[in-house]
């Protein structure tokens, strides 16, 4: 929503919003383009009188700011049917789908298109290092869009995706996420399909052909060319070689290799995905590749926060098993024997209901200490997290928690932090008490 708002605002529109909870990097980027934020929903808002309010999904029925609105009969929209209507509409929009590495694709497929001279549009759901915002609204005939499977609105409870209309679609991987709107994998699938029917003849279909519930999303049914990749034959990633660099094929044929910062097998496939798309989009491989050498990655996304005492402090956005499991990996291949203190805030719906609490220890077993913010669970988090032994400690008191890190923590350390919100400004609270120790 945030993304959309700046997009609105530089399509020249006066853009003001709301939220109950507002914190970096998007309440500075907002606040930065001149969008003014209210903290809250009170009802006294409607005295703002806009031509149209356009609704994110968390407001639901029973918001007072809501309830004013359809008292008033006053003209709402859901923020993916307003993009799609005042900005998507005539242009090729490249949509990048999956239950894990949406944003790092997305960013990484708007650098590639960047880099090419397209000055794409985009909206990703993070801030990209290479640009300064996450949003950008552009004359460019090409947009690049996260395809959030996320219901719409209150109102739509169609997934995000279905509004975008894209003519480059990518399918990364599919898991099953979002417990408090799908009842299980099969209910996930069905809407991909429909964001699959969305996409012309003219158009591509960019898929992982190692993932079990993609192949039985496209057996339903497909109207476009597919092209895999994570498969012989198809689009594929050599075996890194100790730099991390690897050699990207298709259909057999070496096209060139990858010189990046980015570690871990997903980034690989991530690199592929995004090869394949921007290729449909009129970029070489070869000068895609070479833009990968440049790319900088995502805020939040394995990303270094501070050093105090010898102790290095990242953020990552990770929320589900599979994202931890990958993130943790990632910085083991890092650090090499350095030690890894995983802090973790179980704090997306599905993670506070328990639905996967049990993959939980398991994606953890690379850390060498494990701190679990147990607050407001549905879940016993001592039992789950028995299975890790002594290396494993929660904690409900955030302070306590802190204490907890900052006092095992030695120099050469390695602390990744964990969570999909701001997690009480848990990294610079413990930077300070690093620092305060050296």
């Amino acid at each position: 929503m945030g993304g959309i708002a700046a997009i609105a605002k530089a399509a020249g529109y006066r853009v003001t919003g709301c939220d109950a909870n507002v914190y970096p990097p998007m309440s500075d980027q907002l606040r930065s383009l001149g969008i003014e934020l209210t903290e809250g929903f009170g009802e006294d808002q409607v005295k703002i009188r806009p031509d149209v309010w356009v609704i994110g999904n968390v407001v639901t029925r029973g918001n007072p700011l809501m309830e004013a609105i359809l008292d008033r009969g006053e003209r709402y929209v859901s923020g993916p049917q307003w993009l799609a209507e005042h900005v998507l509409q005539g242009k090729h929009v490249l949509a990048i789908a999956g239950t894990h590495g949406k944003t790092t694709a997305s960013a990484m497929l708007a650098w590639v298109l960047e880099r090419a001279g397209q000055a794409p549009g985009f909206l990703i759901g993070g801030v990209p290092e290479d640009f300064p915002v996450s949003a950008r609204h552009t004359a460019s005939a090409y947009f690049v869009i996260e395809a959030d499977e996320y219901d719409t609105a209150f109102f739509d409870k169609r997934s995000k995706f279905v509004h975008y209309r894209p003519r480059t679609a990518v399918l990364n991987n599919l898991e099953f996420d979002h417990a408090d709107i799908f009842d299980d994998l099969a209910a996930i699938e069905r809407q991909f399909h429909h964001f699959v029917r969305t996409v012309p003849r003219a158009g591509c279909v960019v898929a992982n052909g190692g993932d079990a519930a993609l192949k039985r999303v496209l057996k339903l049914g497909v109207w476009s060319p597919v092209e895999w990749f994570a498969v012989g034959g198809a689009w594929e990633a050599g075996v890194p070689a100790s730099d991390g660099s690897f050699e990207i094929a298709w259909q057999g044929k070496a096209l060139g290799r990858v010189h990046w910062q980015l570690l871990g097998e997903h980034n690989r496939l991530n690199a592929l995905a995004v090869i394949a798309a921007a290729r449909h989009a009129g970029v070489e491989p070869v000068a895609a590749i070479e833009a990968l050498a440049a790319f900088s990655g995502v805020r939040r996304r394995m990303q270094v926060r501070g050093e105090a005492g010898g102790v290095t402090v990242y953020d990552d956005f990770a929320h589900h098993p599979t994202a931890i499991r990958t993130t943790v990996e990632g910085l083991r291949q890092r650090v090499g024997r350095g030690r890894i203190l995983a802090v973790l805030e179980p704090r997306s719906n599905t993670m506070k209901r328990g639905v996967m609490k049990d993959a939980l220890p398991a994606s953890l077993h690379e850390a060498d200490r494990v701190y679990v913010y147990s607050t407001g669970l549905g879940w016993d988090a001592p039992s789950v997290f028995a299975a890790l032994g002594a290396r494993a400690r929660c904690e409900e008191d955030l302070e306590a928690l802190i204490s907890a890190v900052a006092a095992e923590a030695k120099p050469g350390d390695h602390v990744l932090v964990m969570s999909n919100g701001g997690f009480g400004g848990i990294h610079e609270k413990l930077l300070a008490r690093l620092r305060a120790a050296a």
